[in-house]
């Protein structure tokens, strides 16, 4: 038998084997990217694995189909299956997939021909073939029409595909807010002085656009664009930066660039970021918050995090090494303004901050971190000093005026997964700020407890519960903050669908500015989050 009759002796097979890879690989990555019928049939899959063909369900043990496929196996020492030597799912094999399944050994086959082996393979076999094609000549025909139109619709895929290498996914936040209390909040000690709560009930929105590309599978570079127009609590709105939501912004609904960075393996433990613009820490460094993110976790910009996060910029290097499960090690140097040349600016010169964290898990479903910032803010009229990322105080925010000031900030974070509906978390941050134009210094402190609970009523939703102190000065040798602002948050996130979720909560500011002649102030909102 020539070489060209075996090979049309084979193609239907081979033909079918093809599409049954293809046609299982698209329906179960039918949301994903598409690349190439070659490469979808290449895709493998989490369900059990079966390799034996004594396993087969529909194609019985006594049928002369499945004797004979035992008989190739074992004869030509190939395994029956998917190109990667396995059967998938732990089911039924139809006849079509039988088909299929005949793929392997057909290989193996096709092998010895093509080396000028053929020799080595029997004529009975030869005519087992002929009749395994004549018994399956109904599925085969079948598959036949079936790969056409799956090719037909990859092509089209192919085609109008946005990227091969970029996915895009988006958040889109529709937010009803206000602020409730009698007064705003004011500095000094006298009541009597406090301007007017603005109070009116605001709706606005943000939405972000992430592009994220890869180019070697195991890297990644973020582009996200957003655009907001959700007014920050404070100022002249409550007097205190102590009432932001953790989600504001207000750039009229311009569409700008909100962070870019590329992240990539340098070995098996180690793991390298570099940001080129504003990018928040806490998207490249564990802070062990099960609230930290700001589309689904809490309302509050206080209640996400440790503020000493925030004392580091947005523009920098990261690495992340890995010692092993349950123990990691981050590092980072980020600046605000390394674009400018001008002085107290660029990479060097301007505000910059240094991070170093210590990650361990002593216990099981026990985090814990120590983290250790040393920040160093230029002051003058850029962007000012601001040590706690616009949490907590003013006084904490800028001791010394808009004035050169320097920090070191230690950090104790701590999660305990008591339960899978039921995780305790917390923070505690301490920072030494240093004026650098006198002898002036002052302590800072912030502390938090959260309660989470994962599921609360529904698969997805989430209940959250924050207890703390905004960052306060508790000694100074310029001004103090003489009494205590507790923050006081609860939240409750309903999941709707796997797209869409629906989050009202409520946060109050006892003695907002740390000072008791100042009135509480509420702020509620309703959070509804669209992904996409």
């Amino acid at each position: 038998m020539t070489k060209l009759y075996w090979k049309f002796l084979l193609s239907p097979v081979v033909f079918a084997a093809t599409f049954f890879a293809a046609n299982s690989a698209l329906a179960s990555e039918v949301s994903q990217q598409v690349t190439s019928v070659d490469q979808l049939s290449q895709e493998s899959h989490s369900l059990g694995q079966v390799t034996s063909v004594s396993q087969f369900s529909d194609v019985q043990p006594t049928d002369w189909a499945f004797q004979a496929l035992q008989s190739l196996v074992e004869r030509y020492g190939c395994i029956a299956g998917y190109p990667n030597g396995t059967y998938r799912g732990n089911r039924a094999l139809t006849r079509y997939e039988f088909a299929a399944g005949l793929n392997a050994c057909l290989d193996r086959v096709n092998e010895l021909v093509a080396t000028a082996t053929s020799d080595l393979v029997r004529k009975e076999d030869l005519s087992t073939l002929q009749r395994l094609q004549e018994e399956f000549s109904a599925e085969l025909t079948t598959l036949r029409g079936r790969v056409d139109s799956l090719e037909a619709h990859t092509a089209e895929l192919e085609a109008n595909q946005f990227s091969t290498t970029t996915k895009l996914n988006g958040e889109a936040i529709f937010a009803v807010a206000g602020v409730f209390g009698d007064d705003a909040s004011d500095r000094d000690n006298n009541p009597n002085n406090n301007p007017d709560l603005q109070d009116n009930i605001i709706f606005a929105n943000r939405v972000r656009l992430n592009f994220d590309t890869s180019f070697t599978g195991k890297d990644r570079l973020r582009t996200r664009l957003q655009a907001r127009n959700i007014t920050e609590f404070q100022g002249s709105v409550t007097g205190t930066r102590m009432t932001r939501l953790g989600f504001d912004g207000d750039e009229d609904n311009d569409l700008g660039l909100d962070d870019l960075y590329y992240q990539f393996p340098l070995s098996d433990k180690m793991r390298v970021t570099v940001s080129a613009a504003n990018t928040e820490l806490n998207h490249l460094v564990e802070t062990l918050s099960p609230l930290e993110s700001s589309g689904n976790g809490s309302i509050s910009r206080f209640g996400r995090f440790n503020p000493i996060y925030r004392a580091v910029g947005s523009t920098g290097l990261v690495i992340n090494y890995q010692f092993s499960k349950r123990a990691s090690l981050d590092l980072a140097y980020m600046v605000r303004d390394p674009e400018d040349p001008a002085d107290k600016n660029g990479l060097f010169d301007g505000n910059y901050g240094a991070l170093a964290q210590l990650i361990f898990e002593p216990i099981k479903n026990l985090d814990i971190g120590l983290t250790y910032v040393h920040s160093y803010n230029a002051g003058g009229s850029n962007s000012g000093v601001n040590l706690t990322g616009s949490t907590g105080s003013a006084n904490a925010i800028r001791p010394f005026g808009n004035v050169a000031t320097s920090a070191d900030s230690f950090g104790l974070e701590s999660s305990w997964r008591v339960s899978p509906q039921f995780t305790v978390s917390g923070w505690l941050g301490y920072s030494f700020a240093q004026s650098e134009v006198s002898n002036d210094s002052a302590d800072i402190l912030n502390y938090a407890i959260t309660l989470a609970f994962p599921d609360l009523g529904g698969e997805g939703n989430l209940a959250g519960i924050v207890i703390g102190m905004p960052p306060k000065v508790t000694s100074s040798s310029l001004v103090d903050d003489k009494d205590t602002s507790l923050h006081i948050e609860g939240f409750y996130r309903l999941q709707v669908t796997d797209n869409i979720a629906i989050t009202p909560g409520l946060f109050i500011i006892t003695n907002p500015e740390h000072n008791d002649n100042n009135d509480s102030i509420f702020v509620g909102t309703i959070r509804t989050t669209f992904k996409f």
